[in-house]
């Protein structure tokens, strides 16, 4: 998430991506926004991916810190839902482009991903504290975050607006209308108020911030009439766009384009066990598939950074 906070995008902040509350739905006639409103998509890919035919390589895996080596497992905390990045299908199991990617890189570290549920803001403290490997929540590679734990790159993010089909709403010029975020992100702590304080300065209303706990209500807010729009990573809006049957379309274009990235602790070895198998991946042509699987092919990187952060 831009943030999450670092980025984009998990709505992103790429700050602190969000934290996400789920939200009461019920609505007659609401849409049904599958990943985003109900978190029970079935159009991803095939259970079967890339991600499970990835195999070991030993020079890489022979990088990874003896602990994880021991254990046989990476721990990562995640904050669900935050699709098509990361959210449950039907039967409760995590999926997404963000799962699929992680068990490639555990399988070609030769262990398995070992996912545990949190809070979003509170991934990063776990991960300084030892309960957690790795982050894995769109987070957005930030300066700010890398002064408390190095990241990964992994993929490129900007910020995306979306309205209901057939509205008007300008993001470069959105004063007074009712914008949707989801708390913590970089949208609900950078984007917006920096542009209602434009709004302000020039006399003109201030841009009314509408927030949630989980990204799932940013995109309903918009669908009941709510909120006039709403503001996330580009990946999550355009999923939501899909997912709302025709009730919602983009508005703008794609800006403020920003790494996603793994924080890991600081100083840790893990961060480049990591960058080798996600450039392994990225060589072998199975990162491609796994974004094409998820459609999110627009945001690939062509090499991981160790902290790089663009601000």
């Amino acid at each position: 998430m831009q943030e999450k906070e670092a980025t984009v995008s998990r709505c992103q902040i790429r700050t602190g991506k969000m934290w996400r509350i789920a939200a009461i739905f019920a609505v007659s006639g609401a849409m049904a926004l599958s990943g985003c409103a109900q978190n029970t998509d079935t159009s991803g890919p095939a259970e079967e991916t890339t991600a499970a035919t990835a195999e070991k390589v030993d020079e890489i895996a022979n990088t990874l810190p003896q602990p994880i080596k021991d254990r046989g497992s990476l721990i990562v905390g995640v904050n669900v839902p935050y699709a098509p990045n990361e959210f449950k299908d039907p039967s409760g199991k995590i999926v997404g482009f963000d799962v699929d990617l992680m068990n490639a890189i555990a399988s070609t570290l030769g262990v398995t991903a070992d996912y545990r549920e949190s809070d979003f803001e509170k991934i990063i403290p776990s991960i300084q504290g030892g309960t957690y490997d790795v982050g894995m929540s769109s987070f957005t590679d930030t300066k700010e975050r890398e002064e408390s734990v190095d990241f990964v790159t992994y993929f490129s993010a900007g910020i995306q607006w979306a309205q209901q089909a057939g509205g008007d709403i300008d993001p470069a010029n959105a004063c007074g209308k009712r914008v949707a975020v989801q708390s913590t992100t970089i949208e609900e702590t950078e984007e917006l108020p920096a542009k209602s304080k434009a709004c302000t300065d020039a006399g003109k209303p201030a841009i009314q911030i509408v927030k949630f706990d989980e990204q799932d209500s940013v995109a309903n807010a918009v669908v009941l009439g709510q909120a006039d729009a709403m503001s996330a990573d580009s990946p999550v809006t355009a999923y939501a766009v899909k997912q709302s049957n025709g009730k919602l379309e983009t508005a703008g274009d794609i800006f403020d384009a920003a790494p996603y990235g793994w924080p890991v602790a600081k100083g840790s070895p893990l961060a480049q066990s990591l960058q080798q198998a996600l450039e392994h991946l990225i060589e072998s042509g199975a990162y491609e598939q796994i974004a094409q699987n998820w459609g999110v092919e627009d945001g690939m990187i062509d090499k991981p950074a160790i902290n790089g952060a663009i601000s």
